[in-house]
């Protein structure tokens, strides 16, 4: 991976942290395409960031260090990631003490590849008659499903009745959403760092999808790209290996950059995003993909409000994955196979009010550990009189 562009537009306000070499990290604000280290006693944490009532005068009026314009501290992402040096200088994931939570099966055609794989108990080449079989009995009755509605309560009794029912339609039409930890806070990686697969898996794929910033009150203050990498074979066997499919080193990355929320760039235009996907493999091959948010089931909010609520709080505030259309069919290795990632993929997600996400495929056990953590945070927070 060698391209530097992160594709930013004009327009909106941007936010991130970048890891700053003799320092540590740094909340940032992007200013005329240069990014300014705005971070103070104020504003340790991102998460103390997101928290402020007075959010968008805040980042407006905040001044700090020049530490380079976006393209050169890109440019040194990529360098960090090759020389494997932990206090080189990069764009971090943009969130830090914030739970980083996920949800599934909140796409209608995702959910019937979801059936699949646990239908094929994670053998791909099972997967096509199943396919078949599925898409026989649903048809597009699922496309404009409202979960837990009475419509939805009649296909769940027609699947049942054709011995095709699963817990996957279960969260995708019934009244509950599945919500997720998907990693713990500050094991999320940004821009141009490598992303893991556990060694085990032999199924496995990329997810593009939107993040929500989401503060401690509930609050949506932001939004982002995320890649929920996804282990198929490990999910397919069983859901309760959920953990080891979906959380492993190196498994979650968020950015470049939160976009806040303001008056040009509300929850309407995330419900429109348009994100596109690109795998390009070192054995030349080239998968493309798409996900649009008009097509999501579960409306962000009410996602939002299924995370957090009387039943569940976060005092630091939470990034919600909002999940995913895009479920890839198409073979890779050989007839029936399916696709799955070789290490080396280059996986580019995208969409123009938010910009790209880039990060390069590697087993979780090669990627650089995660040794960085909510007590290592607050150690280095303090040395720097920042506590």
């Amino acid at each position: 991976m060698d391209d530097a562009t992160l594709a930013l537009p004009a327009e909106g306000i941007f936010v991130g942290r970048i890891w700053r070499a003799g320092r540590g990290p740094a909340v940032v604000a992007l200013r005329g395409g240069r990014l300014l280290d705005i971070t103070s006693a104020e504003v340790p944490t991102m998460s103390a960031l997101l928290d402020r009532n007075d959010l968008l005068d805040f980042v407006a009026g905040a001044t700090g260090d020049d530490v380079g314009s976006v393209e050169e501290i890109a440019a040194a992402s990529l360098g960090a990631a090759r020389s494997g040096d932990p206090d080189a200088t990069r764009l971090l994931a943009p969130a830090d003490l914030q739970a980083i939570k996920a949800c599934g099966v909140t796409f209608a055609r995702s959910m019937i590849e979801r059936v699949i794989e646990e239908r094929a108990g994670g053998d791909p080449t099972r997967a096509e008659a199943i396919r078949g079989r599925v898409s026989a009995v649903v048809g597009e009755r699922l496309r404009d499903l409202v979960p837990g509605s009475e419509e939805a309560e009649e296909v769940k009794r027609l699947l049942q009745q054709e011995g095709l029912w699963s817990q996957y339609l279960e969260v995708g039409i019934g009244p509950d959403a599945e919500v997720f930890t998907k990693c713990q806070p500050l094991a999320a990686v940004g821009w141009g760092a490598d992303v893991g697969l556990h060694p085990v898996s032999r199924w496995n794929n990329p997810e593009p999808e939107v993040v929500l910033a989401v503060d401690s009150r509930g609050r949506v203050r932001g939004a982002t790209l995320g890649n929920d990498v996804n282990l198929r074979d490990v999910e397919g066997r069983s859901a309760l290996l959920l953990g080891k499919a979906k959380d492993n080193n190196a498994s979650a990355s968020i950015g470049p950059f939160i976009r806040l929320l303001d008056d040009g760039f509300g929850m309407e235009e995330v419900r429109r995003l348009e994100l596109s996907l690109q795998v390009e493999g070192e054995d030349g091959h080239i998968l493309q993909g798409r996900s649009s948010m008009s097509e999501i089931s579960r409306d962000p909010l009410d996602l939002v409000a299924q995370t957090r609520g009387r039943h569940h709080q976060y005092p630091d505030g939470f990034m919600l994955y909002l999940g995913t259309l895009f479920a890839p069919t198409e073979d890779r290795d050989a007839p029936g196979q399916g696709f799955t990632h070789h290490p080396g993929d280059v996986v580019t997600i995208a969409a123009p009010p938010l910009g790209r996400l880039v990060n390069t495929v590697r087993l979780a056990t090669e990627a650089p550990e995660w040794t960085f953590g909510a007590g290592a945070l607050m150690r280095n927070l303090a040395g720097r009189g920042l506590l």
